[in-house]
């Protein structure tokens, strides 16, 4: 195991680790009551207002695409092409599971908005069928 330094601990506070090392810290801090007494220090000035710039600027995700953003990414209607190489470049070199997680969400919304539209246009067609043939069917004669 590595030392954590507190931009580590800020990582983990801010969500911005990978699984395996959130889970690797996370272990860390359950074994050393020292980590545990850092990380409650790294709070308490957060709390007190002691803020330095990239911190506010990774705490109010100044530089995330918001999700209409996103839903334009996904829709490939962005309107500029250096706005859409940034989302891309967002997503996949920095990671950033916050507009990957939106960006999977207005994916699954989606997929649910065609399945809904194609489940309508199939129960109107099947109405316009039934409506169309009524009157016309004769009961058969036994």
């Amino acid at each position: 195991m590595r030392t954590l330094t507190n931009a580590d601990l800020e990582a983990y506070l801010n969500e911005e680790l990978a699984v395996e090392e959130a889970t690797s810290v996370e272990e860390q801090i359950r074994e050393q009551p020292e980590l545990k007494e850092r990380l409650l220090e790294i709070l308490a000035r957060r709390d007190a207002g002691v803020h330095s710039l990239g911190e506010i600027w990774r705490r109010h995700r100044v530089t995330c695409p918001t999700r209409p953003q996103l839903q334009q990414y996904l829709l490939g209607v962005i309107p500029s092409p250096e706005e859409s190489t940034y989302i891309s470049f967002h997503l996949e070199q920095i990671g950033c599971r916050l507009c990957a997680a939106n960006l999977a969400d207005l994916i699954a919304a989606s997929e649910q908005s065609e399945e809904e539209a194609n489940s309508q246009q199939q129960s109107t067609r099947r109405r316009k069928y039934f409506q169309s043939s009524v009157g016309r069917l004769r009961k058969e004669e036994k």
